[in-house]
């Protein structure tokens, strides 16, 4: 039996982050528009793993439900109430 992908378990990466806090503040910008959504990377290891709120050499992903990638980017995408 072969490996299951994100996508055939119905998560698809919308965004990749190059330090743990940036795909959290993502995740929350997810969370206030009602899209559920997890973070995902190889650095993630324990409570202060190697890329404990700093830079990953790896990336963190931010993945969502299949039914839900149109909303994420749409919510992720720079807006008139940044900057």
């Amino acid at each position: 039996m072969g490996k299951v992908s994100d996508a055939q378990r119905g998560w698809v990466t919308v965004a990749t982050y190059g330090a743990g806090y940036e795909a959290d503040i993502a995740i929350a910008r997810l969370d206030a528009a009602g899209i559920t959504a997890i973070r995902r990377g190889n650095d993630l290891v324990g409570l202060f793993g190697p890329s404990f709120e700093g830079r990953s050499a790896r990336g963190i992903e931010v993945l969502v439900p299949s039914d839900e990638v149109a909303e994420a980017r749409e919510a992720l995408a720079p807006g008139d109430d940044e900057g």
